[in-house]
């Protein structure tokens, strides 16, 4: 391990053993047991082939983390990333494989990690100084520092468990990164809390890489990879596929390998979040979910998402840009287009469903974002879909209907259908 090596990770894998491994007899946990103990060739022998089904969420992963670098952790959800990090984070440990580490490390991998919830702001401090290794006069000098930053110092004598996740995310994010780590790992939490806040951790996060500490992040959230980090790696099905300039490994990630047959894109559920999005569809004019349309004929964009709790004037956005980041269309709900009719917005499964006209854009490839806000806020945000627009008749491609740098600011009417709360 060389001296700037701050991170060495070496063909680490984590093997998940699907199936009723724990099914619940006292009699088939002990034959299990005794299969260990005998040696047998699989203390599951007992299972079904469908039972014994093995998952690799990491696979022969190597890679090193030189001191002072941002390095940007990326790939689809279920590629292994939150995984990888709780291998490096010593939450887990690894199947195989071998990770070495110099310094200390702060890990933010999900809301309130490392909190007691019966524990008021201030004793959660010091909780997870003290679990980071800060001396109390450390945590001391930096408290004054770390309940500015979070902005909850209304609320800093309350037990956490009254704290909403944003309350949980801005403080939890305050103490690991002001008790200066060598190491700061950050996962998606950061997609929680609103917009200000994420720019302040941003911005934190590029002055904890400034004085020589290192950070690994995990975002779906491609602008701030590309600001922050300097260097990616690329997870697919628990393999590292790519590794290099972060432009470089965002590109690949965003490129027509990662992305032509995919039609739905459908999120796993985060319990996390009080707003989610769950599903994103781009739909040709037969209601089909397509990668490409017709700029001849009329699209639509669905959004399934999902409120846990009622939100005051939670609005679902869109926009629509190319590889240029020109922004070509922007379409909101009534919520957001008119803020005189802001109101709660009941817990409940949603569905909207925008029409998209005919000749808006021209041909090309465009990228569609989508979010969840309210007053600031931002619950949810996905912006990683991709579709294509072809001419069928062929006389509009040289018309140039979506000029460059334009913005459209359509104020289209959503269709909404909404249902009763999934559990």
């Amino acid at each position: 391990m060389s001296k700037d090596v701050i991170i060495e990770v070496d063909k680490v894998s984590k093997q998940y053993r699907l199936g009723k491994i724990g099914s619940g007899t006292f009699a088939r946990e002990m034959s299990g047991l005794l299969s260990r103990v005998r040696g047998n060739k699989s203390a599951y022998s007992n299972l079904s082939e469908n039972e014994q089904e093995i998952l690799w969420a990491v696979k022969d992963v190597s890679f090193n983390v030189h001191q002072g670098e941002v390095l940007g952790v990326i790939g689809k959800n279920g590629a292994g990333k939150s995984t990888l990090l709780k291998i490096l984070s010593q939450i887990t440990q690894p199947t195989s494989g071998e990770i070495r580490v110099k310094g200390k490390m702060a890990s933010l991998l999900e809301v309130g990690t490392g909190f007691h919830a019966e524990l008021t702001g201030r004793e959660n401090i010091f909780l997870n100084g003290a679990i980071l290794g800060m001396s109390k006069q450390e945590i001391k000098n930096k408290f004054d520092e770390i309940v500015d930053f979070s902005g909850v110092e209304k609320f800093i004598d309350t037990p956490v468990k009254r704290y909403s996740s944003g309350m949980y995310v801005r403080l939890a994010f305050a103490v690991a990164a002001h008790l200066e780590p060598d190491i700061l790992i950050v996962d998606e939490v950061l997609s929680v809390g609103d917009a200000e806040f994420q720019k302040k951790c941003l911005g934190k996060m590029k002055d904890v890489s400034g004085q020589g500490r290192t950070v690994l992040f995990v975002s779906h959230n491609t602008t701030a990879m590309k600001t922050l980090c300097s260097r990616g790696i690329l997870l697919k099905k628990g393999q590292m596929i790519k590794s290099g300039p972060i432009t470089e490994v965002m590109d690949y990630y965003i490129g027509e390998s990662e992305r032509k047959n995919q039609v739905e894109h459908v999120f796993e559920e985060d319990k996390r979040k009080e707003a989610q999005i769950i599903k994103v569809s781009v739909v040709d004019d037969k209601g089909i979910p397509a990668t490409s349309v017709d700029l001849n004929k009329p699209f639509s964009l669905m959004i399934e998402y999902l409120i846990r709790e009622p939100i005051s004037g939670l609005s679902a956005g869109l926009s629509i840009s190319q590889a240029t980041e020109s922004v070509y269309l922007i379409a909101s709900n009534e919520a957001e287009l008119n803020p005189e009719k802001l109101k709660a917005r009941a817990a409940g499964y949603y569905k909207n469903i925008i029409q998209v006209p005919e000749k808006i854009l021209n041909v090309g490839s465009y990228r569609l974002r989508t979010g969840l806000t309210s007053h600031n806020n931002i619950y949810d945000a996905v912006d990683d879909i991709y579709f294509d627009v072809y001419d069928s008749v062929g006389i509009f491609q040289a018309l140039g209907y979506a000029k460059k740098n334009s913005v459209l600011s359509m104020q289209l009417q959503w269709n909404t259908i909404t249902s009763s709360l999934v559990q």
